[in-house]
């Protein structure tokens, strides 16, 4: 588990294909202080394993469904990546949980500067649109974002500027393709709304027989 507040920037020193998967060494300064061998990593909003570390660098692998469902089939040697090692129960929860599981890709349509800092637009799949809602959280290249405005596909999220050096966000251009997880607590609730209405007593029968609400 994440917060989608990213630790630092981290560059891409190997690329390497494995059968189908691929092997990346990515180097790094604060992220590679404690990790060690199958310890979690998010990587551009990815969670992958640590499987080979040294102080100033760590190896991680990517199957084929991850390279395809998410932008790490786009990273090359010199290619710049969020990082944030998973959420240790003391930490303050400054983001929002981020699972690292994606739930697809999101392209950049416009990049508006600010006096401060930028307005930035991404087109969403039509199929995770369900999932997101004005003010609400989303992480995009494992960064946890507000939603400033949403208009159909569209989304708008105002970037500070704080998080445009920090993250790998300040380096993005229209067109580039932008890792996306949506709330986890949109998908559960969807879940369990469908789950009832498909029972022996829809949900609403149920608030019914509660009086919660009248027939």
């Amino acid at each position: 588990m994440f917060t989608g507040l990213v630790e630092e920037i981290g560059q891409i020193k190997a690329v390497r294909a494995a059968g189908a998967s691929r092997q990346f060494t990515i180097s790094a300064q604060k992220t590679t202080e404690d990790i060690k061998v199958d310890d979690s990593i998010c990587i551009n909003g990815v969670c992958l394993t640590v499987i080979r570390h040294d102080a100033d660098s760590f190896d991680v692998q990517a199957v084929d469904e991850t390279l395809r469902k998410t932008n790490l089939g786009q990273l090359q040697t010199g290619s710049r990546v969020n990082l944030e090692r998973a959420l240790r129960p003391s930490d303050r929860l400054g983001g929002h949980f981020v699972q690292g599981h994606v739930d697809g890709t999101a392209r950049i349509i416009g990049l508006e500067p600010q006096a401060a800092g930028k307005l930035m637009t991404v087109e969403l799949p039509e199929s995770l649109c369900r999932y997101v809602i004005q003010h609400g959280s989303i992480a995009l290249d494992g960064v946890s974002l507000t939603v400033a405005r949403l208009e159909g596909n569209s989304i708008t999220l105002a970037l500070i500027p704080h998080t445009l050096a920090s993250t790998t966000l300040g380096l993005r251009r229209p067109g580039d393709s932008l890792n996306v997880e949506t709330d986890l607590l949109g998908k559960y609730i969807e879940k369990l709304m469908t789950h009832s209405a498909h029972g022996t007593e829809g949900i609403i029968d149920k608030l019914k027989a509660g009086g919660y609400i009248t027939p």
